[in-house]
């Protein structure tokens, strides 16, 4: 479908449509760490995890003169046009911009216009590429989860705590809906990215949905135009928020990391939708191995869940499409930021600094084709065999086999561990991206009759690793492998 800026995106019953009412299952990719830097995407641990930190250790490396120098290339090199070229070029349709509002109102509510320049940017260079994008509430004034991914001053949800920041907070979002109620290139506004998490998800639950609702009615007063997003608390997990609809214009978002790739990860919001009439949509997930990403977002797309994927580019990783080359001694700017190492002189930290920013322009950067495969379910690609669809029996599968615990346990598919252990738990922590050890792999048995259709985007050839034997018909956008015989599948790779 060809992006067009032709009226708003909005939503109608449970589907967020186009400007001419066309049905969108949005697929997106979230520019982290360019607005509101985190310490995890430098390879810095907790000393430096945050804006407020990581700023800390670039004045302490180089002063503050050059500390500036820095920042203002970095703003123009890990973002750029040539960046949302290439993720158009991907197959994305919409990035998802994350805010730091230190970027763009300070702590008297003036707006600060080169906060807003940068947004701007984003949006022209995603309008002559036909991306929209979503607006971020990232790290709100004070902070609304206070950890590291917010920039909250003293480590709290001050945002809940003092009047001062809500009153920011809500005269920031009446500012953006103000500048922006009539650009069709902007998806939507995400009021506050992954309020309240762990304790504080029972200390403030009231607060946060007064919130929600104060800032439905400022961004109303200007904007009627935009979708809403509101995320649940506890990472954007809990839901237990949602029980009646804000906004007739309105989506839920929630997000997934390190769990099943299956429908018991998903179904309180697969419930909510249908219990609140509302659309739904995974705004962040990923860091994991092109395994994972593959089921989950197959899981999403056969669920008519819009999905955005996290994040675009960080330092030397497996699990974003970028990966940016750590230069020459980097390793001792990491281990100063963590407080493992001592400062590298000034001139030697300035060099090294800016071999990082000429290595995090994207085409210097190394290309993840793999996540980007595993996404769009694109070939060439390895298809894990315990991936089959997620539309039901009939649709997706047919098999009477005796599932596994824990592992798409509703649909009768027999999948094992590779080396015949039984596991009481699995592991979905694949943090780094690594390939599942071959004991840790599962395998799936068939009973001859039995078939498994798998999404597959192109290819012409099929490599199987199977005992027994078995059938493959491969189409347009689909995988059909049926058991001839009594079979075991291993591996299934697409060229």
């Amino acid at each position: 479908m060809t992006t067009t800026f032709d009226g708003f995106l909005r939503t109608d019953g449970t589907r967020i449509v186009d400007g001419h009412g066309r049905t969108l299952v949005l697929r997106g990719i979230g520019l982290g760490n360019w607005l509101l830097p985190e310490g995890y995407m430098w390879k810095f641990a907790d000393h430096a995890s945050s804006p407020r930190q990581i700023e800390r250790v670039i004045r302490d490396l180089v002063g503050d003169e050059t500390a500036r120098e820095f920042w203002s290339e970095f703003r123009a090199r890990f973002i750029s046009e040539r960046d949302i070229e290439r993720i158009a070029e991907a197959g994305f349709d919409h990035v998802r911009l994350p805010i730091n509002s230190r970027e763009v109102i300070d702590d008297d509510g003036r707006f600060i216009e080169a906060g807003f320049d940068a947004i701007d940017d984003v949006i022209e260079w995603s309008r002559r590429n036909g991306l929209w994008v979503l607006l971020d509430l990232h790290g709100a004034p004070g902070g609304q989860t206070g950890t590291n991914i917010d920039d909250s001053p003293n480590n709290k949800p001050e945002l809940f705590m003092d009047e001062r920041y809500r009153r920011l907070t809500l005269d920031l979002w009446r500012e953006i809906a103000t500048r922006y109620r009539d650009n069709t290139v902007v998806a939507g506004y995400d009021l506050l990215n992954e309020p309240l998490p762990n304790e504080w998800q029972d200390i403030y639950p009231a607060e946060l949905v007064a919130l929600y609702k104060e800032l439905t009615a400022v961004i109303r007063e200007v904007d009627e135009n935009h979708i809403i997003m509101y995320e649940g608390s506890h990472w954007a997990t809990n839901w237990s928020i949602f029980d009646e609809r804000w906004d007739d214009n309105s989506v839920l978002q929630f997000h997934r990391y390190w769990c099943a790739p299956d429908e018991s990860s998903i179904q309180e919001y697969l419930d909510a939708r249908d219990r609140l009439g509302v659309p739904i949509y995974m705004g962040e997930g990923g860091e994991n191995n092109p395994a994972w990403v593959y089921t989950a977002h197959r899981l999403y797309e056969d669920n008519g869940i819009g999905w955005n994927y996290w994040p675009w580019k960080k330092v030397d990783t497996l699990t974003s499409p970028a990966s940016i080359v750590p230069p020459d001694g980097w390793g001792e700017i990491v281990a100063f930021a963590n407080g493992d190492g001592p400062a590298p002189s000034s001139d030697h930290a300035r060099a090294v600094l800016g071999a990082f920013l000429e290595n995090a322009a994207i085409d210097s950067c190394v290309w993840r084709s793999e996540i980007i495969a595993a996404l769009f379910a694109e070939a060439p690609l390895d298809v894990p065999v315990w991936a089959w669809g997620f539309r039901g029996e009939g649709v997706s599968w047919s098999s009477t086999g005796e599932p596994m615990a824990g592992v798409r346990e509703a649909d009768a598919v027999a999948i094992r561990y590779a080396d015949g252990e039984v596991r009481a738990e699995h592991d979905w922590h694949r943090v780094d991206g690594s390939t599942t050890p071959s004991s840790d792999a599962f395998v799936v048995e068939l009973s001859a009759g039995d078939w498994l259709e798998y999404t597959v985007r192109g290819g012409e050839n099929v490599e199987l690793d199977a005992s027994g034997e078995v059938s493959v018909e491969l189409g347009d956008s689909a995988l059909r492998v049926t058991a001839v015989t009594d079979a075991v599948l291993r591996r299934i790779s697409v060229a």
